[in-house]
């Protein structure tokens, strides 16, 4: 296991064993919501299944094809909020 590898799971074992990680999982959830992402993707998620028809489709096949407009489309001022609370959390808990 390299350094980076080691690394991301010691924050998220701190993450997860402190209670962090459901509260950021809950504050993404809010804010992708209120920015209008999660519908976009629900119209995408449509669009794909129009497309390829839902008998041509399983779950996940609609996931690989979504994923990464998805990530794609994730608000800078998203991400950035996300990764200022881990750091804070991080410093505060180191």
């Amino acid at each position: 296991m390299n350094k980076d590898t080691r690394l991301k799971a010691s924050v998220n074992q701190r993450l997860t064993e402190m209670g962090e990680r459901e509260r950021l999982k809950e504050l993404l959830r809010a804010k992708l919501t209120e920015c209008g992402w999660k519908d976009q993707m629900k119209a995408h998620c449509k669009d794909v299944i129009k497309e390829k028809g839902l008998e041509h489709l399983t779950v996940e096949d609609l996931v690989a094809e979504i994923t990464p407009k998805g990530r794609a489309t994730v608000p800078d001022s998203v991400k950035k909020e996300l990764l200022h609370r881990i750091r804070t959390f991080l410093a505060q808990h180191a």
